[in-house]
């Protein structure tokens, strides 16, 4: 039933947003007493916490998925990004807007969880793109993780609107790919932004 009920609110939480859906509206749309999610969940921050740690997983598994097909780093990266547009588009307000915001508490507690899956994953694409000749071998890796972190979660924690976030992220990751591409790259990065569904 923990389960259930985790997968009810992270529907809902995503679709509605964390703070307007209540544990009543969750209880409604199960057909179940409060009560039975009290039962497993003290207050409303415990169930977003675990909800948040379920999707931060799912992310991280569709990312794992998407890094072990073959694709060039490039396409890697636009393939990541239309994932969590995908994964996200019926939501109108950006989730990590609103934990910061509403759930501030919340938000720490699971940040340092994002910013190791993403700096992780930032470093391999950087890796796996200088490899192909896709990006310049002289620059400094731990550097463009860095600056492409903060602008992105720039982006996330300051935009109320999913859709303006996305298009923003979007417009991040060209800036990003430019700053480290080759020539190569650069064919690469312009073929991507023309065929949107690659």
């Amino acid at each position: 039933m923990k389960e259930k009920i985790i997968s009810k609110a992270k529907e809902m939480f995503l679709k509605l947003g964390f703070k307007s859906i209540t544990m009543d509206d969750i209880a409604g749309e199960m057909c179940i007493s409060k009560k039975t999610i009290y039962k497993y969940f003290a207050n409303k921050e415990l169930l977003i916490e675990e909800s948040v740690q379920v999707i931060h997983t799912e992310v991280n598994d569709i990312i794992a998925e998407i890094t072990s097909k073959d694709f060039n780093a490039i396409e890697e990266n636009f393939k990541i990004r239309r994932m969590f547009d995908d994964m996200f588009k019926s939501t109108d307000t950006s989730p990590i807007y609103q934990l910061k915001k509403h759930y501030p508490e919340v938000y720490y507690k699971v940040e340092k969880n994002q910013i190791e899956m993403c700096q992780s994953c930032f470093k391999e694409n950087i890796q796996k793109g200088i490899a192909q000749g896709l990006y310049r071998e002289e620059i400094n890796i731990d550097a463009y993780v860095s600056f492409y972190y903060a602008l992105i979660f720039t982006i996330n924690e300051n935009t109320r609107s999913e859709r303006e976030a996305f298009a923003l992220e979007m417009q991040a990751l060209e800036y990003h790919t430019r700053a480290m591409a080759t020539a190569k790259g650069i064919a690469e990065l312009e073929k991507n932004l023309l065929n949107p569904n690659i």
